[in-house]
Order: C-alpha cells, then structure tokens, then sequence
C-alpha cells in the first residue's frame, strides 16, 4: 500500500475496488465521441492511491482512449475527470502542472533522438519541475540503475534497443515524480524477447506501490501485478474485478469469449 493511503471516513463508502484507500483518479460518466462513433460510454472508474488497475478488450474497444484523456491527451464531451481530487484544467500552465503529475508511458517510445539518455531524463525535472542540474543528474542516475540501463546514460535513443528505449522512457517518467503512471501498449511495439525486461520494470513498479493504470495485452503481466482488471468493450467497462475471478470466472460473455480467444494461443 502506498504511503499517501489513509483510511476512508467510517460513513463514507469506499468506491468498488479501493478497498477503503483513497481515491486518486476518479472519472464520472465520460462521455467521447469521435464524430459518430461513441468511443467511450458512461465511464464511471475509481483507482486507489498504491493501486495497479490494468484495462484489456479487444482492440477498438476504447482502452487507450480512456488512458489518454486522463491526462487530457484526449478531451471528453461530459463527465468529469479528478485526479487528486482536482478536475483536470482545460489548458494553459494548470494543464501542465497536472500532466507533470500524470506520467505516461506510450506504445512508442518518444524519447527526444538528439539527446542522450540522461538529457532525456533531467530535462523535465530541470525545466517543469525546476529541479536543480545535480539533483536531476543524480536522480536520473538513480532512476537508470532501477530501469537496468545505468550503463547506456551517454547513449543516444537510437544507439538502445527498443526494450532499452522504453525502460529509458519510464525511467523519464519517474523522474517527475507524477501521483500515478499511465501505461499505455508499452510493450506492444517490442520484439517478443524484450517484452519481458519492459514488464520487469514495471511489475517491480507495482509493488513499490505507484499507482497504475495499464492498457496492455499482456495476461501474464495483469494476473501478476494488477489489483484490480477492468474490461472493455464497445466503449464500456463490462467487468471490474480482481485478477483472480477475472480469470477464472468472467461474467459477461463478451469476457468469456475474449478471453477464450487470447488465453487458448
């Protein structure tokens, strides 16, 4: 459990799934469209300080939409959004001090090309953050040698593998110390043999006792280190449970079969 848990007001009732722990990212009846298509519809979703939520569904099921407005890389058309109990701002510097506390991690890696490993993870800190130089260095030492690339700080992105690239990219995103990592595909763009060293980082992650939400394929890593699995489909969330009776006894038959499909290859 996180640090920052406290236990919820006896009269309050904790949100299904926080197991009585604060609520950090609460989103209400979202609402998104993308011209006709409805992508996300009556989304009502509450993850924990310390908590790992990991979304799967089929693809064009709105997974990484839903990711993606929670630091309003995506607008929504209704709803609200809190993180922290604060409503996401709209745009200027309010905007950019709430993206500094969301971190994300994409399926692309997006690591600046001409800067090296080490410009890549100080540069937020120093320039959002107002981080001094040394404390950014030295952090970001520290943050490569938890990520295994300690020794590829001098390199260029394109001198790393992909595996490399998006432990380099996580390791970035620590380094502003965000409330909670968004995931979105990050293994998805990886050759099959560096999968693993990415979902390393980030199982040890999860029990560091960051918060977490993950868009991902990989079933391994959700029966391992979620707390709670959410699935969609359609734009809905059709199942909100623990990995366990997820697994072994979906409800809805749109789970059954997606799961049927994934877990017989």
């Amino acid at each position: 459990m996180s640090d920052h848990a406290q236990a919820a007001s006896p009269d309050a009732e904790p949100p299904r799934g926080t197991g009585g722990r604060e609520p950090l990212v609460v989103l209400r009846d979202v609402q998104k469209h993308f011209g006709q298509l409805h992508v996300l519809r009556d989304i009502d979703l509450t993850v924990a300080h310390g908590e790992v939520v990991v979304v799967i569904g089929p693809s064009g099921s709105g997974k990484s939409t839903l990711c993606r407005t929670i630091n309003r890389l995506e607008t929504i058309d209704s709803g609200h959004i809190t993180v922290d109990g604060r409503e996401l701002p709209q745009e200027g510097k309010e905007l950019a001090r709430l993206r500094a506390d969301v971190g994300m991690v994409f399926q692309s890696f997006n690591l600046f090309a001409h800067k090296t490993v080490r410009e890549n993870v100080t540069l937020g800190p120093t320039k959002v953050r107002g981080v001094s130089s040394a404390d950014a260095d030295r952090r970001a030492t520290e943050l490569l040698e938890r990520v295994g690339v300690a020794s590829q700080a001098d390199k260029y992105p394109a001198q790393l593998s992909g595996g490399q690239q998006q432990r380099v990219a996580i390791a970035r995103a620590l380094a502003m110390e965000p409330k909670v990592m968004l995931f979105d595909e990050p293994t998805s763009a990886l050759d099959p043999e560096m999968i693993n060293e990415v979902l390393d980082v980030m199982t040890g992650l999860a029990k560091s006792g960051m918060t977490m939400i993950v868009v991902t394929h990989e079933m391994g890593f959700a029966r391992r280190a979620a707390d709670r699995v959410v699935f969609m489909a359609d734009g809905r969330i059709l199942e909100d449970a623990e990995p366990e009776e997820f697994f072994t006894a979906p409800k809805h038959e749109r789970a059954k079969d997606f799961l049927s499909k994934i877990l017989t290859h």
